[in-house]
């Protein structure tokens, strides 16, 4: 594995994410054998779909002292567009925990960013209402929550709509859910209600080509899960429950968000389902469906009305 990939292996393999299955099998058809230094072949695969939105990367950045939120504030600066005293904040691309920007940057959001934005649209008298444009396949799960949390306290302050303009799934939806109202294009959707977590085992790989790999361990658990040798049935087994403990998170969360619509229970009843705009609104996953530039233009004559 090529050094410069490093980083980015830490963050996929062997940690749970809230993505898509499917947004998983792009990156790894894309990305996983340069990591792996060799071909990945995807059992069973449902149909990688390759997503991004944004350009123009940042670097990550720390979050704890609410920098971004500090340096818009002492700048007198929104970061977020304003039309007619409604806030538009983008939650667009795969969904990571830090990084120092606001909006979306090389095909990411960072939760980091949003709860900057958040935070300020609570504060800001301008704001009368908040409107989320989303199109996210999910991302990670540290920061997930923390940010579904924010969105939910403003939705209680002030009106807030999530208005997906494709789709929003697993950690998108999870954070589209907290808005008072969802609308989604007829051809949109929305679901994937579940955590995802990858392993690659190259042991045998490694045989076939007649490398043998040594590891050196101080403590027997210091190198569990590493990708040289088989995953053991105790970790798969405490990883499968770390996974159903966030699913069962990610439901409530929903269910909260969406009282009244869905319960927690219907929620983990999908089964991490993807939904079409139809089914989405049957289940309770949205309220309406209806263009999003029409569902707009509505919010903020109703946001100004009131």
């Amino acid at each position: 594995m090529s050094l410069r990939y490093a980083h980015i292996a830490q963050r996929i393999f062997n940690t749970p994410l809230m993505y898509d299955p499917r947004k998983a099998e792009a990156f790894l058809h894309g990305l996983g054998g340069r990591i792996a230094g060799d071909t990945i072949v995807i059992a069973n695969p449902e149909g990688a779909v390759d997503h991004v939105a944004g350009s123009n990367g940042r670097p990550l950045a720390g979050k704890i002292g609410n920098r971004i939120e500090r340096a818009y504030t002492r700048a007198n600066m929104l970061p977020f567009d304003m039309i007619d005293n409604v806030a538009i904040i983008p939650i667009e691309g795969s969904l990571v925990h830090k990084g120092g920007w606001v909006g979306a940057a090389s095909g990411e959001t960072s939760y980091q960013g949003l709860q900057a934005q958040i935070a300020i649209a609570r504060r800001s008298n301008l704001v009368r209402g908040v409107a989320y444009e989303v199109d996210s396949y999910g991302g990670e799960v540290n920061g997930g929550f923390e940010t579904a949390a924010a969105m939910a306290q403003l939705s209680k302050e002030k009106p807030t709509i999530a208005i997906l303009t494709d789709y929003a799934y697993s950690a998108g939806y999870l954070l589209a859910s907290q808005a008072r109202q969802i609308v989604m294009p007829r051809y949109g959707g929305a679901g994937s209600i579940g955590v995802i977590m990858i392993h690659a085992d190259y042991s045998q790989a490694l045989d076939e080509a007649g490398i043998r790999l040594t590891i050196i361990r101080a403590g027997k658990k210091k190198a569990d899960g590493n990708p040289y040798e088989p995953l053991n049935a105790a970790l798969a087994e405490q990883w499968q429950e770390q996974a159903e403990s966030m699913r069962q998170d990610f439901a409530e969360t929903v269910a909260k968000g969406r009282r009244g619509r869905i319960t927690k229970a219907k929620a983990l009843g999908t089964e991490a389902g993807v939904y079409d705009a139809a089914e989405a609104v049957s289940l309770g996953l949205a309220d309406a469906v209806g263009d999003p530039i029409e569902a707009f233009d509505a919010f903020v004559k109703e946001v100004n009305r009131s």
